[in-house]
Formats: C-alpha cells, sequence, structure tokens
C-alpha cells in the first residue's frame, strides 16, 4: 500500500504520549533505588531512560508502520531520544537525558529563526493543513514561538543545573506539557484576526 494512512486520534495519542507516561511511572517506582549490572552501578533514572529509549523507538516504529510516515518534529524527537538517552546509558551520567529538551527546543527555534530570516515561516508548512492563516499571522506567531522554544530551552538548562532530578522529571513531564498548551491557549485573538476558513 501506498500513500499516507490515517490513524485514530486516541490511537496516536496514546503511541505519542504513552512512552513518557510510562517514564515518568517508572522513575517514580525507582527513583530511589540502583542496580549492579555487569560490575558497574546504574542509578533508577538511568534505568528509567534506557528503558525510555527503548520504548520511544518502539511506539515510533509502531506509528510508521500504521501510517506510512513520520513528521520532522517526530523523527528529531527520536533521534534526540537514541542520542542523548543513549549516551546518558552509555557513560551512566544523567546529564545528557536532561538536555535533551534543551537541545530540542534549540533545534526547533533555529529551524524557525532561519525560516525567519529567509522571510518564510516554515511553520505554517507543518501546521497551515489544521490552522489556516494569512501569512502575516503566521510570520507573527513563528516569530513569538521561536522566542517561547528559546525560553523553554533557558528553563530546562535552570532546571536541571538547579533542582533534583525528581524535580526534573516533573518539570518535563507536566511544566513543559502545561507550557506548550498555555502558548498556543493565549495565541486565540491571533487566530481570530488572521485565520481563514478551511477548504473543502
Amino acid at each position: 500500500m501506498t500513500g499516507h494512512r490515517k490513524l485514530n486520534p486516541f490511537v496516536k495519542l496514546a503511541l505519542e504520549l504513552g512512552p513518557v507516561v510510562l517514564f515518568f511511572v517508572m522513575f517514580g517506582r525507582l527513583k530511589d533505588r540502583s542496580f549492579q549490572l555487569g560490575g558497574t552501578e546504574y542509578s533508577g533514572f538511568i534505568i528509567t531512560t534506557a528503558a525510555f529509549v527503548v520504548l520511544i523507538v518502539a511506539a515510533s516504529a509502531v506509528l510508521w508502520w500504521l501510517t506510512g510516515r513520520l513528521s520532522r518534529m517526530q523523527l528529531l524527537t527520536l533521534v534526540l531520544v537514541v542520542v542523548m538517552g543513549g549516551l546518558s546509558v552509555w557513560l551512566n551520567d544523567e546529564r545528557f537525558m536532561k538536555m535533551k529538551p534543551t537541545v530540542l527546543y534549540l533545534a526547533f527555534a533555529g529551524i524557525l529563526g532561519f525560516g525567519l530570516w529567509r522571510g518564510r515561516s516554515y511553520l505554517s508548512l507543518v501546521m497551515d493543513e489544521v490552522l489556516p492563516m494569512r501569512e502575516e499571522g503566521w510570520m507573527i506567531l513563528t516569530r513569538r514561538l521561536t522566542l517561547f522554544f528559546l525560553g523553554l530551552a533557558v528553563a530546562n538548562e535552570l532546571v536541571w543545573r538547579l533542582m533534583s532530578t525528581g524535580d526534573w522529571v516533573n518539570f518535563k513531564t507536566f511544566g513543559l506539557t502545561f507550557a506548550l498548551f498555555a502558548f498556543f491557549m493565549t495565541q486565540g485573538k491571533l487566530f481570530e484576526r488572521y485565520g481563514e476558513p478551511r477548504g473543502d
């Protein structure tokens, strides 16, 4: 079969958020434990990270198998989880996994910023079908989102460097998710002003 296949939105949501939820639950159970593997001691966070890497790869594979595609954002997230999470497990160093959101948001900000420098909104290329807007609106939203991603990158750096691992896990699971939701909720006036009716 060729072409992209539509997927039940609840199945899609489960595949995208399932690994994150399981990471949070597993860390809660293992955060105070350590494990001896091959003569090396690993914290519960490292073991949880190893499981998360496997889960995100499996979920991405299932998503690709069901739909025939992965978005650029999903691919970038997958690569960063495998690389940064893999480094944390391989080097037994929590810092790489904790820096993953920083690298991800800086990458998003860089891609969007490069588009703005060229006078284009790359955001419209991936969201125009679900959120039709005039070009001026896309440029405004892209500038705001670029600055927002930079702010999230700085916030992640401050949290993981200054707070406990448990605090960072809570921040990553709930804080970053709520921040993204709140950002788009506050753009209602922009969508109303520059929005266009969807085509049939």
